[in-house]
């Protein structure tokens, strides 16, 4: 799928990367306690006794975080394990309290699943299989806070044992636009699933970046692994540095060393943390305070059935069902809230124009892809805060389809509605701008037109055919844009022979 080659003096080089993502579930309450995980609290204000590790707390997990790992493992299809235990991760840093992590490492919920990636928007359905080795639930550690005085640190436990996912893929990447594809993929299947928010800037969602380099059709070669990277762009620009840093170190006669690094954005450049020789020795054992997970089928079948349409599903149903090209349905399927607010114009379109959903697809996609895509991003608009709502753009798009305004007055009549808040037929109403449609009024417009540019009609007839185009504008031009253009095209085709 991808082609990317790192060249060097010696020939060209391949990239292998593997990701490890961490992402933080989707729940209220902590993975082994009750208390809250909303963002932006006060430093320490959401904190119990469990997470504070005083003495004689014991551990209970939180039956939600354990199902939205596993409804995240059957959207990828993956083994769901019915038998899985907690780990000890054992070491000590001030951001966590307890002296060790409760992670999974040799029994995880979830087993085997994959994520199929594409690189080619005009074509989505061209896509590779990155394979995901498990899902592992674990809890996040604190976070330390520094003062800009340089003998102070703070520590802040409000994250301190939210429930987190780490998604571990196999090394089936080999190229940055794959790894940005396949981290952007797996965003938008969590958002569908509700499992996680994606929200990368909050931390919601962040990536190990483990990189080697080696000649095409080798043995993988050592491999580097960049901590915490937050961003698609921030992974891509880390796999581009590290290949390109190894492959330097590697044809100067030097050797990759197995270690971690860091990814400084203002740089795009990774540094050595510490070395395969400095890791720490985890001393993993089953935790004793808690019992093996085990799920019973009903469990298991009330989260198959919580499962929504998931993005390749829907992708295929907007192609096959409504008639939307590829590009249209991979646009649309994208994000959840795009696709929500796509079905809502739908409904609503089919509804007044009293057509199936078929009818109207084409149009309201074509429309809220050209139109009030372009609109928001000038205002810089989300669309899930677009002061448009889905109803309001299917009484728009009635009132092409029933030839009161033409789509270039409908352009304004869009603007004046992000602007305004008011309703299309209120705005047409106000503002005059109902199409023209009697061809008397347009015949008289088409005939002047024809009569001021004699010279362009013999050039048209003598074989110059784009100038047809000219005379539809002139003509729109002289109606304020008002006439309708199928009128418009129609008699200046009989006029003109």
């Amino acid at each position: 799928m991808s082609d990317y080659r790192i060249q060097g003096a010696t020939g060209e080089w391949e990239v292998v990367i593997g990701l490890e993502v961490h992402a933080q579930v989707t729940s209220k309450a902590k993975l082994f306690s009750g208390a809250a995980t909303a963002f932006g609290a006060e430093p320490n204000a959401q904190v119990s006794l469990v997470d504070a590790a005083m003495p004689g707390m014991l551990p209970v997990p939180n039956r939600e975080c354990i199902r939205q790992a596993v409804r995240t493992g059957m959207a990828i299809d993956a083994q769901i394990n019915k038998w899985s235990r907690f780990d000890r991760k054992n070491y000590f840093y001030a951001d966590l309290p307890q002296g060790y992590q409760i992670s999974q490492l040799y029994h995880p919920l979830v087993g085997e699943g994959h994520i199929d990636i594409a690189l080619d928007e005009k074509n989505p359905e061209d896509a590779k299989r990155i394979g995901i080795e498990r899902i592992h639930v674990e809890q996040d550690a604190g976070k330390l806070m520094h003062d800009q005085h340089p003998t102070m640190s703070y520590v802040d436990l409000n994250r301190s044992g939210v429930a987190l996912m780490e998604i571990v893929s196999r090394p089936d990447m080999r190229s940055p636009a794959e790894a940005g594809a396949y981290v952007r993929k797996l965003r938008t299947i969590l958002r569908y699933v509700g499992s996680c928010d994606g929200n990368m800037e909050e931390g919601s969602m962040r990536a190990d970046v483990n990189v080697s380099v080696r000649k095409p059709g080798e043995e993988f070669g050592t491999r580097t692994e960049t901590k915490n990277v937050n961003s698609v762009r921030f992974i891509m620009q880390a796999i581009e540095y590290e290949a390109s840093r190894q492959v330097d170190v590697l044809e100067g006669g030097g050797k990759i060393v197995q270690e971690t690094r860091l990814f400084d954005p203002d740089s795009g450049t990774t540094r050595s943390m510490r070395s395969k020789e400095d890791a720490h020795d985890y001393r993993y054992f089953p935790d004793p305070d808690l019992l093996p997970l085990e799920l019973d089928e009903a469990f298991l079948d009330e989260c198959r059935a919580s499962l929504p349409e998931l993005p390749d599903a829907k992708r295929l149903r907007y192609e096959n069902e409504l008639g939307l090209s590829a590009y249209n349905a991979d646009v649309l399927t994208a994000e959840v809230e795009t696709a929500r607010w796509f079905e809502a114009l739908l409904a609503a379109s089919a509804a007044r124009q009293g057509k199936p959903d078929a009818a109207v697809a084409k149009q309201a996609a074509n429309w809220l892809i050209s139109e009030l895509f372009g609109a928001l991003n000038k205002l810089g608009v989300e669309l899930e805060n677009s002061p448009v709502s889905p109803e309001a753009g299917a009484e728009l798009l009635a009132l092409i389809g029933d030839g009161t305004i033409s789509g270039s007055i409908a352009k304004q009549v869009l603007e004046k509605m992000l602007e305004t808040g008011d309703g299309a037929a209120a705005i047409v109403e106000r503002e005059g701008l109902k199409q023209e449609s009697d061809t008397g009024a347009i015949e008289a417009a088409v005939d002047k037109v024809l009569a001021d540019n004699a010279d362009k009609v013999e050039q048209y007839k003598g074989g110059k055919e784009a100038l047809f185009g000219f005379f539809v504008g002139q003509t729109m031009k002289a109606m304020q844009g008002k006439a309708n253009p199928q009128v418009v095209n129609e008699l200046l085709k009989q006029k003109l022979g």
